[in-house]
């Protein structure tokens, strides 16, 4: 029986039972967990049950060092809230899961409630490294747009004069010098695609979006990479049949997809003869970011993911990974991640990379396209 005094436990029981603080816990993206003076589990969101893994009835029947390492700094952050009876916070705690062994980094924010009670949100750090990581892409992206403009006219015009100057040498130039001016011209027209595609970047112009079934998408994505590219390579398809569509333009997606693919088949290389490319699709909750050019914030729900088993990108890549002129290609022009991260950012998604030996895996997570009315729209089948 609880020593609490009978009023401090009526509190309480009404703390519990409100539907409307259930239905506001539980409509926050991050996981939330109200802790009795005596360390037991009053009351979880459904972020908290995705996070611990646990059904909000045994968290409930549990205390705060059953569902943590009891040598967590949150305990002791608990205990420092209830004895200043104030807001404390904790940036990069390492937190393991005795249940499952999955260890993660969090910001921990917790706060003190009348009867002793310790409210305790967590971010975890993933995700806000995500969103931080994402506003670099962007601003690496829209740096590319004024000097895609400037380029295209700086160079273009020059590389034209310079390729027909090369053309007409070439009519009375001897055999070895002709290789010269075959390589001239080579050379103008790889610079010519490269500042192409950096045009791209300055591409401002308003483009039509609506309901989108990504499970299309990935199949164009692959009948084209296994017609060319990728004919040597194995494709598996791990998709939730249940996902609801993006709000996206097709095209557009199409682009991102196979940028990621064409990356994937080039890092297993042409001779691989065990080559792997897993497409998958998921369901998520919890992450939410603001859209550019509004205050709106969108859930990002949708996950669409390009796994290779090639060699894996080294720890001194990934920072700037998604930045221009970055590859490990030797004739690449490190456009095609930049180009990647700049129209998801315009379809307020994320891209991030999960890298290991032996493995790489790229992340798109996008929003979920709705009707008018706030349901969910439905995608015409692709």
């Amino acid at each position: 029986m609880s020593d609490a005094p009978p009023a401090a436990r009526t509190r309480k029981a009404s703390l519990m039972s409100d539907p409307t603080s259930e239905m506001i816990i539980n409509a926050l993206p991050l996981p939330v967990l109200t802790i009795g003076p005596d360390e037991r589990i009053l009351q979880v969101n459904m972020a908290a049950e995705h996070f611990f893994d646990y059904s909000r009835r045994m968290m409930q029947r549990q205390r705060l060092r059953d569902i943590i390492p009891f040598s967590s700094p949150i305990i002791a952050l608990v205990d420092e809230v209830r004895r200043r009876r104030a807001s404390v916070s904790e940036y990069r705690v390492e937190l393991a899961s005795p249940r499952t062994g999955v260890e993660r980094s969090v910001d921990v924010f917790a706060t003190h409630l009348d009867d002793d009670l310790v409210v305790l949100m967590l971010q975890e750090r993933t995700i806000a490294d995500k969103m931080n990581r994402q506003l670099t892409h962007r601003g690496a992206a829209r740096s590319m747009v004024a000097l895609g403009a400037m380029l295209a006219h700086e160079i273009k015009n020059p590389l034209a004069g310079i390729r027909g100057a090369a053309q007409l040498l070439e009519q009375s130039a001897a055999e070895d010098d002709r290789l010269l001016t075959r390589l001239i011209c080579d050379e103008s027209d790889r610079i010519v695609r490269i500042v192409e595609r950096m045009e791209l970047f300055g591409d401002e112009r308003p483009v039509e979006r609506g309901p989108v079934n990504v499970h299309g998408v990935l199949d164009q994505v692959k009948r084209s990479a296994q017609s060319g590219f990728a004919r040597h390579i194995r494709f598996v398809e791990t998709y939730d049949p249940s996902l609801p569509p993006v709000l996206g333009n097709r095209d557009q997606l199409v682009q991102v997809i196979l940028n990621l693919v064409k990356n994937a088949a080039e890092a297993i290389g042409a001779d691989a003869v065990d080559g792997e490319i897993v497409l998958s699709t998921a369901f998520r909750t919890g992450l939410r970011l603001q859209v550019p050019g509004s205050r709106e914030r969108v859930s990002l729900p949708i996950e669409v993911a390009v796994r290779d088993n090639g060699p894996g990108v080294t720890a001194e890549l990934l920072p700037d990974l998604f930045d221009p002129f970055v590859t490990t290609k030797a004739q690449g022009s490190g456009l095609g991640l930049a180009l990647v991260a700049k129209i998801v950012g315009d379809h307020g998604g994320i891209v991030e990379c999960d890298p290991a030996p032996r493995r790489t895996a790229f992340r798109v997570l996008l929003p979920m396209s709705h009707a008018r009315d706030g349901r969910e729209s439905s995608a015409e089948t692709e």
